[in-house]
């Protein structure tokens, strides 16, 4: 990726000036609003800390506000520019906290080279933030900084020019030493770069299990061997060793490992021919590493290689740590953040590395494969599951080592940082709970395909239930092999050679044989995967299924209407999307299947959504939807929605229902209440039944498409058991939330089930 010293500058310049802005969390529209803000309402939560210190967290913004303090003089590839020149790198780091981790940030430069002064001044700020993030400040100052505050503050301070390459490059060097089998009680490192990050990582891989004695550090006058006096501080005599080595080149040969923390072309390619075998090189020199991927390639192709660039594997970037650590310390109200934080970050990285790749990540990075191995030790930056691993691994650390204010439920914890994500798996993880608490199977006519492999790996590891897989048995296994997937507790049926195929057909011809289906053509129409997998949901060997990933939508619905039977009070198969806004849920109906609806297909469609919506529990508010409000403008299709709603209120009184309203008004209490108020919809309506499918299948797909929406979908309502349809195209997400609704569809047929036996036990025996 080439930036241009113009693009930059216009990028920094366009609009409002630099990068951040300050806006209010809380409504300051009315002379109330205001009153609340300011006086006198502010005096209550003044008194409320007054008497009770820790409740700032409560009522003020400190406990999701870090500073991040820097006075220039290390500054990224720049040196010591000074605090002013350094303010847009600052401002940067406000930008990743926010979008990463949601972590609001001030920063704050300081114009002093003097420790005693920023620490000073760090003391005086405590008050105000959470944490402290020192940011590009030299070596050696910023240990002796660090150092005293950690000892004197009762809130984190985290110097992430030490610990972040620290801990992200831990969590490479672990996944490394497994897939080059090698113990990392016996490796043998140099370090290039006896700096802040350098000497960092040094400790940090000492308490990850490399021996000190087997750390070689090097600065820019050679190697630090014991006696040394030219150029030490205390920090780098802890790594003074007894060698004959006076150079990176001698100190490098035999090396296992190689971490580069100091400048461009340090290394030679005689120097990475020089060591070990299945070498480690992580040259994480910025912006050019110490040698070139190339380079180094071109002389050991049995090297695992990280940089700390984008456009090579393996990036040691440091956005994989700050974020996330201080939202865990932050969300427990951590007095500090401990080696023991800092270590469930590393392990939590090294981790997920192993875990299966979402398509959002790979489409980000090129739309290549990626699978833990060699080019693959380190989760990537736009990963969002980091957030979710390593911020809960840093606060259940924090709980365990007792620097916790207060003590969280880990598992509520997760679901709250999903919310972060988005909507969608905020209602996603609801739905994937519900699921697990009784899975069920569920069958994929396309179980060949690797995004179902790869979905049906992650439908076992949650526990949502047990994935059938339509396909040719050794195809299957040689996918899953192929991409490193276990899949243990699959079932694969081969649909050529299945016990069951005999008994399906003389079934399927008994379902179909007074539509002109012979029993030859039910045998042929077993062919077709989608057929034989609906007829598994109907004979009860499958309890739902997903289809539609390579075929188009009729292809995939057709099987499953001619097979499963409707619910008994359901006149028509709809089609539902559920669409989220960051501060809303909607449900759109019917948007994939019936063309022009009758009044009474609409109440089905209405009163279907509805079950869905309590499913997600969502109370329902209906609006049918039409081109006008309550009869202004009389005609056939509007006349259909309001027989629709006659029909509804009669028959179900209780349920908030209310039309024909046109969209906007269903959607704006103000126009409901002011111009309507005698409509039984008194808030904006949650569900918006279409009244065609033109009208709803337009209606999703603009929505989906223009402004901050997401959309989960299609969902097939009125059949008597589960079967979804998939999108082409759609993601690994999108199918293992599509089988999770499956099985939460089952078991609300299976409670209704078990409930109407429990009503029929109960009727009166008829003489």
């Amino acid at each position: 990726m080439k930036i241009t010293k113009e693009d930059a500058l216009q990028y920094h310049k366009n609009g409002r000036h630099g990068k951040i802005e300050v806006i209010a969390s809380k409504s300051c529209t009315t002379q109330r609003d205001l009153a609340l803000a300011y006086t006198p309402g502010v005096a209550h939560p003044c008194n409320a800390i007054y008497e009770n210190p820790d409740a700032v967290f409560d009522y003020t913004a400190k406990g999701n506000l870090v500073a991040v303090i820097s006075n220039g003089t290390a500054v990224l590839g720049l040196g010591n520019i000074g605090p002013l020149a350094g303010k847009p790198v600052m401002e940067g780091k406000a930008v990743l906290f926010k979008r990463f981790a949601d972590v609001d940030v001030f920063d704050i430069e300081v114009n002093s080279q003097d420790p005693e002064d920023i620490i000073k001044l760090c003391k005086l700020l405590e008050p105000t933030f959470g944490g402290i993030n020192l940011e590009d400040i030299k070596a050696p100052e910023c240990f002796y900084i660090e150092e005293t505050l950690k000892k004197e503050l009762n809130i984190p301070v985290f110097h992430d020019d030490q610990h972040g390459t620290a801990i992200i490059s831990g969590a490479g060097l672990l996944n490394a030493l497994e897939i080059v089998g090698k113990k990392i009680n016996e490796v043998r490192v140099v370090f290039n770069g006896a700096g802040a990050a350098g000497i960092a990582c040094a400790e940090f891989y000492v308490k990850l299990g490399v021996e000190r004695k087997n750390i070689m550090l090097c600065d820019s006058h050679g190697v630090i061997y014991a006696g040394r006096t030219e150029n030490m501080n205390p920090y780098k005599e802890k790594f003074a060793v007894e060698t004959n080595a006076r150079t990176l080149e001698e100190a490098m040969k035999g090396a296992d490992v190689f971490a580069g923390l100091s400048v461009k072309d340090a290394v030679t390619k005689k120097m990475v021919r020089s060591m070990a075998d299945s070498p480690i090189i992580f040259a994480m020199a910025n912006p050019d590493p110490e040698i070139s991927y190339e380079d180094a390639k071109s002389v050991r192709d049995d090297l695992i290689m990280a940089t700390g660039r984008s456009d090579y594997p393996n990036q040691v970037n440091n956005v994989l740590g700050f974020p996330f650590i201080f939202r865990g310390a932050l969300d427990t109200g951590a007095r500090s953040i401990n080696e023991e934080m800092k270590m469930a970050a590393t392990r939590a990285l090294a981790a997920l590395a192993k875990e299966d790749v979402p398509d959002s990540v790979i489409r980000a990075y090129g739309n290549e494969p990626i699978a833990f191995g060699p080019d693959y030790i380190i989760p990537k930056p736009f990963d969002q599951r980091v957030l979710l691993w390593e911020a809960t691994a840093v606060a259940r650390a924090a709980m365990e080592t007792g620097v916790a204010r207060k003590k969280i439920d880990i598992v509520a914890y997760r679901d709250q940082l999903e919310a972060k994500l988005g909507r969608s798996r905020e209602i996603m993880r609801m739905v994937i709970n519900r699921a697990k608490s009784n899975p069920k199977r569920i069958v994929f006519p396309e179980g060949d395909e690797a995004k179902i492999l790869r979905a049906s790996q992650i439908i076992l590891d949650e526990g949502i239930g047990t994935p059938i897989l339509l396909g040719h048995p050794q195809t299957i296994f040689e996918k899953k092999n192929n991409m490193h997937l276990e899949l243990k507790g699959i079932e694969i049926v081969d649909i050529e050679n299945s016990e069951n195929g005999k008994n399906y057909a003389e079934q399927l011809y008994e379902l179909r044989k007074r539509k002109g289906v012979t029993p030859v053509e039910a045998i042929n129409l077993l062919k077709n995967r989608n057929y034989y997998g609906a007829m598994m949901v109907h004979m009860g060997d499958a309890d739902g299924m997903v289809s539609g990933l390579t075929y188009h939508y009729p292809e995939t619905i057709r099987p499953a209407l001619q097979i499963i039977q409707m619910k008994p009070d359901v006149s028509r198969v709809s089609g539902l999307y559920i669409i989220l806004t960051p501060d809303d849920v909607f449900f759109f109906a019917d948007t994939t299947v019936n063309i022009n609806p009758t009044a009474e297909q609409l109440v089905d469609i209405a009163l279907c959504t509805a079950d869905i919506a309590r499913r997600f529990d969502i109370i329902p508010r209906i609006a049918m939807l039409s081109f006008s409000n309550f009869g202004s403008n009389p005609d056939e299709l509007s006349r259909k929605v309001q027989k629709a709603v006659d029909m509804i209120h009669r028959d179900h009184p209780d349920l908030i229902v209310d039309g024909e309203l046109q969209a906007n008004t269903a959607l704006d209490p103000v126009i409901l209440n002011e111009l309507y108020p005698f409509s039984r919809l008194k808030e904006r309506a949650n569900i918006l039944i279409f009244p065609s499918l033109e009208a709803g299948n337009i209606a999703y797909k603009l929505v989906e498409n223009i402004g901050k929406t997401e959309a989960i979908g299609p969902i097939l309502m009125g059949l008597s058991k589960p079967v979804h349809v998939l999108q082409r195209g759609d993601e690994v997400n999108d199918i293992v939330n599509m089988a999770a609704i499956a099985v939460t569809d089952a078991q609300e047929i299976n409670n209704n089930r078990k409930t109407k036996k429990k009503e029929n036990k109960l009727l009166p025996v008829i003489p």
